[in-house]
């Protein structure tokens, strides 16, 4: 008897369980917009559509992309808890502005992920294609004089770098990483000053993955992100004494445009 209502009471807990599973049915339509909504926003910030500080409005997005105000606020808590966006009370939805803490907290992040997957190489990485590939973007890009797509190879021979793990964690937790490193980037006045002499950089540790030689590309890569990693301290701190607060490179006024 006792075991019968035992389980009874087992079946009755299962039903209920079951029923208000069901009743989250409705979400999963709803999520998966959601998160394809935060894809197109999370490249279009990445890409500078969208800049640093700046207010996303919800009736003109829904419009253009046609989805509920439901489904863009879901899409948006998404790219919150990437620190991507920040909500400001009675102001609305923001495209984040990194300060310095964020910035040396993302470099600590790079040093343990990155430096770790490449220190574990013995031979020739199965993605090296995807790497040389994007150090050849970095090349057309200087021919071309396109600074930005220049910070665009580069942010994708790291994600290279991490995709040598074959980890979709760590896959996932490096773009992340990298999206919020492009909203430095984007206010940068002279995206060429930062990202013009790592490309040399890349095409060592490249030649050094292509050996095999994990450990020599380790020791490259902690050097190459120390060094970016200074560079961004030294910003920030010119900035924290220029009138506009923009981050520049070294004997750049802050009034000075990109280079051609």
């Amino acid at each position: 008897m006792i075991v019968e209502q035992s389980l009874k009471q087992a079946r009755l807990r299962f039903v209920t369980s079951t029923e208000d599973l069901s009743a989250d049915r409705a979400l999963l339509g709803r999520t998966s917009t959601a998160e394809r909504v935060a894809g197109i926003l999370r490249a279009r910030i990445s890409a500078g559509y969208f800049a640093p500080g700046e207010r996303l409005t919800e009736d003109e997005i829904t419009k253009a992309l046609g989805v509920s105000r439901n489904t863009l606020r879901e899409a948006f808590r998404l790219l919150t808890h990437e620190r991507l966006l920040v909500h400001q009370l009675n102001q609305g939805m923001f495209v984040r502005k990194l300060d310095l803490v964020d910035v040396l907290d993302l470099y600590k992040v790079r040093k343990h992920v990155q430096c770790s997957v490449v220190r574990a190489v013995t031979g020739p990485p199965a993605n090296l294609g995807a790497l040389t590939e994007a150090v050849r973007l970095g090349e057309r890009a200087i021919d071309e004089r396109d600074w930005r797509g220049l910070g665009t190879a580069n942010i994708q021979f790291h994600e290279a770098l991490a995709a040598i793990a074959d980890s979709p964690r760590i896959d996932e937790l490096m773009r992340g990483v990298l999206a919020e490193l492009r909203l430095v980037f984007h206010v940068m006045t002279d995206v060429r000053w930062f990202h013009e002499p790592y490309l040399r950089r890349n095409r060592e540790i490249l030649a050094a993955l292509g050996d095999g030689d994990g450990l020599l590309a380790e020791r490259l890569l902690h050097e190459y992100l120390d060094d970016a990693e200074q560079q961004l301290r030294d910003a920030y701190a010119r900035a924290a004494s220029s009138p506009t607060g923009e981050l520049t490179g070294p004997g750049k006024p802050a009034s000075q445009s990109t280079p051609d």
